[in-house]
């Protein structure tokens, strides 16, 4: 029992400390690389205008597939 609790002190005393310990390190400070063009990976609002079109019509063709002819069983 008194491991466990000394060992969660330690693990959230490493988790406190840390911010501060990378911060205080000298000459950690990272510099960006010149952007050479835009990235072609997201493909823009295309792929997104497709998704939801796809979705449209699956909902359009359950709501027109759908029978609501529901007759009722007492006379």
């Amino acid at each position: 029992m008194k491991i466990a609790k000394i060992s969660a002190v330690a693990a959230a005393a490493s988790l406190a400390i840390a911010p501060v310990a990378i911060q205080a390190a000298p000459g950690s400070a990272r510099t960006a690389a010149p952007v050479e063009g835009e990235s072609e990976l997201a493909g823009g609002i295309g792929a997104a205008a497709v998704i939801l079109a796809i979705g449209a019509i699956g909902i359009g063709a359950l709501l027109i597939a759908e029978d609501d002819d529901e007759d009722a069983v007492s006379p």
